[in-house]
């Protein structure tokens, strides 16, 4: 149950409403087809009651003679009447369901004395119609009609009844009626006016729930596109309140975040000007050192003082401005890579491929499949690129093949400046920003790099690129 609720918030606030709309609907059509049922009765009774008071006066004022003559006139269907049936046991009255005793309560008041009189359901009815619905007896049941009233009493012309009324010199007369079948049929126009309030409150329910969830994908959107440029254009600060304080607030962060990367740019440059010029007045001094020694040994310090430094500036500039959004061709920028290794003796080989371009910034992407095609032919002096594309990601598998690196250090790697004590390849150095710099990239993108050793050695670098 719990896979097939929907997932977005408009989906599931639509879902409770529509269950609750259903429910409710469900509900009040079985309490309207109830009532229905006990007025139509109350009224459509009405006529064979008073038929039956008429007669039964009629025949307490005549002797027998003429009770006789009289009764073969009246015993014209639908009302039949006799005289000469015997009475009913007064069980068949107490097992009567809520129609039979309503109808008998009518006839006793329009009597108006308090004579014996029985109440029953012809035993030979006819079958009900066909066209009368399986569940007709479920809800008879649940009226107090009994079983017997629409599986063999219903009639095409109504519900045939059996009366008895006991006259004042105590003789039994037998009417044989029936109750129209209006109080039992199906009430189509009450159903097709629920149906048409349900799916007309559903049809409002969907738009007002639209219209309240939109400014959460909104607000979604605009938070996706502040990783990519923080200097995006804010957010309408309007629609109901909590609407807009929700788009202030956002709004406002946006502005501090811009304010803060723009004074650590400042601050950047001031710091990458200042530090420039002592070490070029150092590395002046160091050729004027006459030991030959020394002179190496400080130029080798300001060398990787200079690299540190560039390396720090280039990491935190990096991914300032904002990104482009163009096709890459993927596999003509691994080309690319694998041409600038190759230059620099290094091998790499490529196998697999894409099916269309990737949408992303061209340069950015560069940069991070670089640094880690380097971190792969610098310590595992060869790398492997395997290339798997889908319609939902680009996966791209970098192996080399090199000792590995313990297994609790496979994400402190991408710290910045983290290098593992012993390098993997001592004498190449670094700063230890390459891996920290290209997942910075892959998750600006959307994706995400992750590293893992492989069961027959070395080292695997998965770069996931969401489409």
């Amino acid at each position: 149950m719990r896979s097939l609720w929907p997932r977005s918030l408009f989906g599931r606030m639509v879902g409770v409403l529509a269950f609750g709309l259903v429910l409710s609907q469900v509900l009040s059509a079985w309490i309207n087809w109830a009532e229905r049922d006990r007025v139509l009765l109350e009224a459509a009774g009405m006529q064979p009651v008073q038929r039956v008071a008429d007669v039964v006066r009629l025949l307490d004022s005549l002797d027998a003679t003429e009770r006789e003559r009289i009764v073969r006139i009246l015993n014209v269907p639908p009302l039949v009447v006799t005289l000469d049936r015997e009475p009913m046991p007064e069980e068949a009255q107490d097992e009567a369901g809520m129609h039979l005793r309503m109808f008998a309560a009518m006839l006793r008041a329009a009597l108006g004395d308090a004579r014996p009189l029985r109440v029953a359901v012809r035993d030979d009815a006819p079958p009900a119609p066909r066209s009368v619905p399986p569940w007709a007896g479920d809800h008879a049941r649940m009226m107090g009609l009994g079983a017997g009233l629409h599986g063999r009493a219903a009639a095409a012309g109504g519900i045939p009844l059996v009366t008895q009324v006991q006259l004042t010199d105590g003789r039994w007369v037998t009417f044989d009626t029936a109750l129209p079948r209006e109080a039992a049929g199906l009430p189509m126009r009450l159903l097709l006016t629920l149906t048409v309030l349900l799916l007309v409150v559903l049809a409002l329910s969907s738009v007002a729930v639209r219209w309240l969830s939109r400014p959460l994908r909104t607000l979604a959107e605009a938070a996706e596109g502040l990783g990519k440029n923080i200097h995006q254009a804010p957010l309408a600060e309007d629609g109901p309140t909590e609407v807009r304080r929700a788009a202030q607030a956002f709004n406002t962060m946006q502005s501090r975040l811009a304010r803060y990367i723009d004074d650590r740019t400042r601050v950047l440059a001031a710091i990458s000007h200042d530090l420039k010029t002592p070490l070029t007045r150092l590395r002046l001094r160091a050729e004027l050192l006459d030991d030959d020694d020394l002179r190496q040994r400080f130029e080798r310090d300001l060398g990787e003082m200079q690299t540190m430094v560039t390396d720090a500036l280039a990491a935190l500039r990096g991914l300032d401005g904002p990104a482009q959004s163009v096709p890459v061709d993927m596999m003509a920028l691994l080309e690319s890579l694998q041409a600038d290794q190759r230059e620099l003796g290094r091998e790499i080989d490529i196998e697999g491929g894409t099916t269309a371009p990737l949408t992303g910034d061209p340069l950015r992407m560069k940069r991070c499949i670089g640094n880690l095609l380097d971190n792969a032919v610098t310590h595992g002096r060869r790398a492997h690129v395997r290339v798997e594309d889908s319609a939902k990601a680009l996966t791209l598998r970098i192996r080399d093949e090199g000792p590995g690196i313990p297994g609790d250090m496979l994400e402190r790697v991408f710290d910045p400046f983290f290098r593992l004590e012993g390098s993997r390849s001592r004498e190449t150095g670094g700063t230890g920003l390459g891996l920290s710099i290209a997942r910075n990239i892959a998750r600006a993108a959307g994706g995400d790099i992750t590293i893992a050793n492989r069961p027959e050695g070395g080292l695997e670098a998965v770069l996931t690129l969401p489409r």
